[in-house]
């Protein structure tokens, strides 16, 4: 899919999309220490646009710039503004914002002290990133040969540009295969996470999703999934659970900002429940919706107009 946008923000000022560029010794290019976001802003029941969970996505950003050493030269307000500006630029009421946090060019080499931070903000229009089909009607996920990282081997809550490769890996080998999307395990063998996702099984009336202490991304859509499960009267259970758990559960879901909230009708070649998402999915899915598109306002804190 090719982005297509008008403006791009960069250091602080608006630039035409085709000048929005850097040199090819840009140290993060190299090397992949960079820290970046993925928000979405949707249109409102009312036509306006609100970005989802803004100020939550921008602080997981600037912790992981404290966690990779990265001096960030703009405040949490000024980056938040800044994703307003870049979406009204380009006019979206529904749209997809790609904050990101890098080393420009100077000294190569892994330290490279001296070399300017910088930070650009890209808009584009994305919808379902697993497909409509697989929102609809669910996905076919395999378990990878890849681990996701130890916990002491790489800096799992920061969202850093270069540890992705490893979830790259992961997501090419299974979608060779005919899947839509890897499960990955810990080191120790116990679920993971998706390659871009968190994971929620429900059995028995229950979510179960791996808790936020092993090796997974503090996904703010996981938390914002557990919270409407919980306001709905369902109990949310944090506990490590391996592959086999999978294959019994009644229903699986995975959630980000990307995916939102797809259904997962098979894991390793087999049938998970009836094959098609379940009635709890569906439950979740639509309040998950209806809050982000303003139908639902049990949270207006989660949202922040642009305007």
């Amino acid at each position: 899919m090719a982005i297509e946008t008008d403006k791009i923000w960069m250091d602080g000022e608006l630039v035409d999309y085709e000048d929005a560029t850097i040199h090819v010794l840009t140290h993060t290019l190299h090397y992949g220490l960079g820290a970046f976001e993925g928000i979405r802003c949707y249109e409102q029941e009312d036509g306006r646009a609100a970005v989802f969970r803004l100020g939550a996505h921008i602080r997981r950003m600037l912790d992981t710039c404290k966690i990779a050493t990265l001096d960030c030269p703009f405040s949490q307000a000024e980056l938040e503004e800044a994703c307003l500006l870049t979406i009204r630029a380009n006019q979206f009421s529904d749209c997809y914002i790609r904050p990101v946090v890098f080393l420009g060019h100077g000294e190569m080499g892994l330290s490279a002290l001296s070399n300017d931070v910088r930070v650009a903000i890209i808009t584009w229009a994305w919808g379902a990133y697993l497909g409509e089909e697989g929102l609809n009607h669910g996905i076919r996920a395999k378990v990878a040969s890849f681990n996701r990282h130890h916990v002491n081997a790489s800096m799992v809550k920061g969202k850093i540009n270069g540890q992705y490769v490893n979830s790259i890996l992961a997501k090419r080998e299974v979608m060779k295969a005919g899947y839509q999307e890897a499960i990955m395990l810990d080191t120790e063998g116990y679920i993971s996470e998706a390659s871009g996702e968190n994971l929620f099984v429900i059995y028995d009336g229950k979510l179960v999703t791996t808790p936020l202490g092993a090796s997974i991304l503090g996904g703010i859509t996981r938390d914002t999934i557990a919270t409407l499960a919980r306001d709905r009267g369902y109990e949310v259970v944090e506990q490590r659970f391996t592959r086999d758990f999978l294959y019994t559960a009644d229903e699986i879901f995975m959630t980000g900002t990307a995916a939102e909230i797809t259904p997962v009708r098979e894991v390793d070649d087999r049938q998970i429940g009836t094959g098609r998402p379940g009635p709890i999915t569906k439950e979740l899915q639509q309040a998950y919706f209806n809050t982000v598109k303003g139908k639902d306002t049990a949270h207006p804190e989660w949202l922040t107009i642009v305007e």
